[in-house]
This record gives structure tokens, sequence and C-alpha cells, in this order.
């Protein structure tokens, strides 16, 4: 069976979207994981896959290069809605709403959540400032904005080893269902730069979510004010977000092919 794919990335966050909309394409872990492979595969961070939806436009599922599947990727949803003018988009994090304003895309990402056990954490703590440290990384701030994740507020953002430090505390038994890692630096007065190890899926040059994870966490900090201009290693998002509301994003996606497999292929 041959598959048709396309080729996106938002901000370097790269991804092989299939839409299977019209005829029923079966993604396994395994398949995912082969797809995903830069050297033998098509090669990407997340595989999107779009469905019918009866509550949305379009449901998207989004397997990590691991191929784990996860809840939610605001790069991904950027490129979905770039791709198919969705205007809601069904994801396992819930249904969130696209727009799109020339070669910018907004996406309301929902409203964040807080609590020990919607993170989830592994018993109740303090999600502001988490009592636990990993090396020179402590007092992280936990929220969940569809996905977990947890952020550190350094001096040196450069200074920190995260490709040693992301996988250890993505596996950390504090975090049940594993934890995207964000090491943020204030830049401004409503600026950020951030780092992020994305779960399942390793350093990455842009997360969306972990952008909207990360202004959240400043601005209840009292770090910095909203909109936030959050500068990643493939580019910059902006963020906004008030207290009990939802959070904005914004940024570009771009459409590299359009290419062709055969599904066999990847097992």
């Amino acid at each position: 069976m041959r598959f048709a794919f396309h080729k996106m990335h938002g901000l370097g966050n790269d991804f092989v979207v299939i839409d299977a909309r019209g005829e029923r394409i079966a993604i396994t872990r395994d398949r995912a994981r082969a797809i995903a492979d830069r050297h033998t595969g098509i090669g990407c961070d997340q595989l999107i896959l779009l469905e019918p939806s009866e509550t949305a436009d379009l449901r998207m599922r989004i397997f990590n290069a691991d191929g784990g599947e996860v809840e939610q990727c605001g790069n991904a949803l950027r490129c979905v809605a770039e791709l198919t003018r969705a205007e809601r988009i069904e994801t396992a994090g819930g249904v969130v709403a696209a727009m799109t304003e020339g070669a910018s895309i907004t996406i309301d990402m929902g409203a964040p959540r807080f609590e020990w056990d919607r993170i989830p954490l592994a018993y109740p703590l303090d999600t502001a400032d988490v009592p636990a440290a990993w090396d020179a990384l402590e007092h992280g701030s936990a929220v969940n904005v569809g996905n977990p994740h947890i952020i550190f507020f350094v001096a040196d953002l450069d200074a920190v080893s995260l490709d040693e430090l992301g996988p250890r505390i993505e596996h950390d038994p504090l975090f049940p269902d594993r934890v995207n890692v964000n090491v943020a630096q204030v830049t401004g007065s409503s600026a950020l730069r951030l780092r992020v190890w994305e779960r399942g899926a390793g350093l990455t040059r842009a997360c969306g979510t972990g952008a909207c994870a990360s202004a959240v966490a400043a601005i209840r900090r009292g770090l910095v004010r909203s909109p936030v201009a959050v500068s990643l290693p493939g580019g910059e998002l902006d963020i906004a977000w008030s207290p009990g509301g939802t959070i904005r994003m914004s940024g570009s996606a771009t459409h590299v092919f359009v290419g062709e497999a055969e599904l066999e292929a990847f097992g």
C-alpha cells in the first residue's frame, strides 16, 4: 500500500504528516518509529496522522520518534492548520482552535493545569516550586498544557548539559507519564530563551507546548509579562496568557515537500 505524506516543520521541529481522513492507515509504535528514523526511514521528530473527527474538523494523532503516542504538540498544530485550514483540531489533549492570518498561525492551546495529579506527579507537591533537584537544576515549575512539562529558570542557558540531564529527568519516577524538560533564561521583561528536551524525541530545535508551558510558568512567578517572546534554537514564538485564561501561541509553519512511500517498507 502506497501512502502520500507531507514533510513540514515549525521552527525546525519537523514532521511527517499523513492524511488518513479518506483511507484508514494503520500506524503502530514500531511503524511510527521506523518512519521517523532519519537513516532508514523518512525522518522526523514526530509523525502526525490525520483522521476524521466527530467533534472537530479533524483528529490529529501524534507519534514521537520513539514510536510512543502523545497528547499534544504545538508546532504540529500550526503545521496542520497551515496544511488543512482546519479551525478546530481534536487531539488526545483536547480540542483546540486554530486561526490563520497570513504567515502567522495562532493556536488557542486551552487553559494550563497546575494540580499535581493533572501534571501528573507521583505524589502531592507544590507545582509552582517543585522541591526536587537534578544536579544544578532545581526549584522547577510543573505545568500541563495538554502534555506534562517541568521548567527550570537559569542564569546561563548555555551552561546546562540538557542532553545529559534531560533523559534523567524525563524518566524520573516523580513523573509517572514521563515529562518534557525545559530550561529557560529570562532575557527581558517579556522575553525568554528556551531549550527543550522533548519526551520521546530528545533535544529539539523548537517545542510549541514547551514555549507555552515556560511562558506560563514565568508569568506565574512574576518573571515576565504577557505576551512573551520565546526564543528557541529554531526561531521565535509569541505566547500570550493571563491567569484564569487560555494560552494563545502564534508562529509560523513551513511546508517542505510532498512524497510517497510504501507502508509495508516500515513493518
